[in-house]
């Protein structure tokens, strides 16, 4: 059965493992003893480790060991880019083809839900201090986690109606369903970790006032503003930035309405995920890319699957202009050799170009760099007691990254709450 399956916008687009297709690849790990899937693994999820439990048929082992090392090892388990993570670093590339780690972690996950396994606890004894977490992606996920795992008592504040951040309003459903992360944050919710929907620190609530009620603060709040390119006709009606593209599609459980025909500007896995959403949604959709193929920062099996749903791939044109009265009409494009043009009408264009970051000033009184991130050492920022990490203080980086970030600043937390 082929890996990647035809979807509908809600439904997952890759097959998973069944227990004996689940064995036979874990069968074919080499038990390395220096394990470099492991090492390669940012998160330290421990591939080897839970490989070998499946191998050996211990599928809650396996599930412990994910759960232990990354709270949200269902969700990475869909997104992770393992192609040049642990599995580039798995012995067997040299033999044929590497363990397929990702979907193995997948099945181990799955069948965690599946059976009820109870595979992290938190201790019935609570320490004295208290943390909130202000966000809830990734980064403040983990670091909350780690801390409730440790015997601290945490609170997240979100301002969506809705924890998971650039899980549940920034990616597919069709790479990410929504089910794998409401079942990774319920995990989260078992350890005692308390959530406050509908809170914008900084408005809603100060940060002074988190400062007075706990020992320490991790911000973790991710990049939402809106970048759109500096190109005459970007204000028009059907002009949209690909956050909040790919938000309205997700919070309308595939009712949403993209447009007949949509063009996404961008090459990395922000646009393929704008791109999968408007072509599942029913639009004839295209994506245009400044540079080559070979230079996209998506991954190739994000780029493989746009092709395989008969969305279009240009390559080498920039855009130059939206054009339209009220409404998108068209994009101009001027290609990379300077001499090249092109006209493509639309009625909806995506830019996936990058997300930026809101003043954090507003949130709290930390440092900032010209990239508008929160400056910090390790996780510490210029404000004693205020912590940060992740996409807002790292830039936009994939959610292993946060996850491990969210665990050193746990770790960073600890150390300063004792």
């Amino acid at each position: 059965m082929s890996k990647v399956v035809k979807s509908t916008y809600l439904a997952d687009a890759v097959a998973g493992f069944t227990p004996r297709t689940a064995m036979e690849e874990a069968a074919r790990c080499l038990l390395c003893h220096d394990a470099p899937c492991s090492k390669a693994c940012p998160a330290g999820t421990d591939p080897a480790k839970f490989i070998r439990s499946i191998r050996f048929r211990n599928v809650k082992g396996a599930a412990e060991t994910i759960r232990e090392n990354n709270i949200l090892g269902g969700t990475c388990a869909h997104v992770c880019p393992y192609g040049r993570l642990c599995e580039e670093a798995c012995s067997r590339c040299g033999i044929d083809k590497p363990i397929e780690i990702g979907r193995l972690q997948r099945f181990a996950v799955e069948q965690e839900k599946l059976y009820g396994m109870e595979t992290l606890k938190a201790p019935a004894e609570k320490k004295a201090e208290q943390v909130a977490c202000i966000g809830a992606g990734p980064a403040s996920l983990a670091c909350a986690a780690k801390l409730a795992v440790e015997g601290y008592e945490v609170t997240i504040y979100e301002a969506e109606s809705k924890a998971g951040g650039v899980l549940t309003y920034g990616i597919t459903p069709s790479r990410l369903p929504q089910e794998v992360v409401d079942y990774d944050i319920s995990m989260v919710e078992k350890l005692g970790v308390k959530f406050v929907f509908n809170t914008r620190v900084g408005k809603d609530i100060k940060i002074e006032d988190l400062q007075k009620e706990y020992a320490a603060v991790f911000v973790g709040v991710g990049l939402w503003k809106e970048r759109l390119p500096e190109i005459p006709g970007v204000q028009l009606r059907g002009v949209m930035a690909a956050a909040d593209f790919l938000k309205q599609a997700r919070t309308s459980d595939g009712a949403f309405q993209p447009g007949k025909k949509v063009i996404v500007v961008g090459g990395g896995n922000v646009a393929m995920d704008c791109a999968v959403t408007a072509k599942l949604l029913g639009a004839e959709t295209a994506v245009y890319y400044r540079r080559s193929i070979e230079e996209a920062p998506a991954e190739m099996e994000e780029l493989q699957h746009i092709l395989s749903l008969g969305v279009s791939l240009s390559t080498g044109f920039a855009p130059a202009e939206v054009v339209g009265s009220e409404r998108v009409e068209g994009v101009k494009f001027t290609g990379r050799d300077g001499a090249s043009e092109a006209y493509v009408a639309c009625d909806t264009v995506v830019f996936a170009i990058g997300q930026g970051a809101e003043d954090m000033r507003t949130v709290a009184p930390v440092a900032v760099n010209e990239k508008g991130l929160i400056v910090v050492e390790g996780s510490k920022t210029s404000v004693d007691g205020i912590f940060a990490a992740g996409d807002i203080a790292h830039g936009g980086k994939t959610v292993v990254e946060a996850v491990a970030a969210g665990k050193a600043a746990a770790q960073d937390i600890m150390s300063y709450l004792n």
